[in-house]
C-alpha cells in the first residue's frame, strides 16, 4: 500500500494563502490532489495542515485530514522531513499498514502523473531511500557571477570564465515537486536528497511559486499548456 502525503501549512507569507488561493479556476491545491487521485497508485491521500481552512478544501477535494499538523511543525523554519515523518507515525498509529510514502507539495499544478508512477518504478526497482525530479540548470552554475557594488561583474570561479559552457559538466537543482520514499527512511529522518535518487525532467515543467510574478508566470504557461 502507498500513501500520499500533502504538506499545505496556513501561514504562507509571500503569497497570502497560497495553498487555497484560486489557480486557473481550481485551489492550488486542488491540481496536486487531482493529479494524486487519477494517478491511481495511492490508498490514501492525505493533507497536512494545520489551517481548518485548509483542512476544509482538501476534503472537499477529495483527500483525507484524519490529523492536525501540530504548530511546531508549521513554521518556515521546519524542514520537509519531520512533517513527513510526523504523518506517517500518524498514519500508522491509525493501523494502516504501508511501504511507501509520497511527499507532494501543494503548490505543483504542473506535476505528471507519468513522473509519479516512473518514480515509484524507480525507488521499487533500485531498493533507494527517496526518488525524487530534478532538472538541469539552464546555464552552467560554474559561470555564475556576482556584481560588485561598483556595478563591475566577478565570476565566482574565475578559473572557468574561459571555459566553453559545452565543456563544463551539468548541474541540477530539485524540482520541488514530490519525493517518494520508503517509510523506514522517513521515520529515520533521512536527507531526501542526498539519500535519494534524482529522476531527470525537462526544465519547462519546473515553475517554483514563490512570489506573484511567479504565480502570474505560471497561470500563463499553464493556460498554454491546457
Amino acid at each position: 500500500m502507498n500513501i500520499a502525503i500533502i504538506p499545505a501549512r496556513g501561514g504562507s507569507k509571500r503569497i497570502p494563502r497560497k495553498n487555497i488561493k484560486s489557480f486557473c479556476g481550481k485551489p492550488m491545491l486542488a491540481w496536486a490532489i487531482n493529479a494524486a487521485k487519477i494517478s491511481g497508485l495511492f490508498d490514501h491521500i492525505i493533507v497536512s495542515t494545520d489551517d481548518s481552512e485548509i483542512a476544509a478544501v482538501a476534503k472537499e477535494q477529495g483527500a483525507e485530514t484524519p490529523f492536525m499538523r501540530p504548530d511546531d511543525l508549521a513554521d518556515d523554519l521546519t524542514p520537509t522531513v519531520p512533517v513527513i515523518a510526523h504523518a506517517v507515525t500518524a498514519c500508522l498509529d491509525l493501523g494502516w499498514a504501508f511501504d511507501y510514502a509520497c511527499c507532494i507539495y501543494p503548490g505543483t499544478p504542473f506535476l505528471q502523473i507519468t513522473d509519479l508512477v516512473k518514480s515509484l518504478n524507480l525507488i521499487q526497482e533500485q531498493s533507494v531511500d527517496f526518488v525524487y525530479p530534478v532538472t538541469e540548470y539552464a546555464h552552467p552554475v560554474q559561470r555564475a557571477m556576482r556584481q560588485l557594488p561598483n556595478g563591475k561583474m566577478q565570476f565566482l570561479n574565475p578559473q572557468f570564465e574561459l571555459t566553453r559552457t559545452q565543456d563544463l559538466e551539468a548541474a541540477f537543482h530539485d524540482a520541488g515537486q514530490f519525493y517518494w520514499g520508503k517509510v523506514s527512511s522517513w521515520l529515520a529522518h533521512k536527507k531526501m536528497h542526498t539519500d535519494g535518487l534524482g529522476m531527470p525532467i525537462p526544465s519547462w515543467r519546473v515553475v517554483d511559486i514563490d512570489t506573484m510574478d511567479d504565480w502570474q508566470r505560471a497561470e500563463l504557461i499553464f493556460k498554454s499548456m491546457k
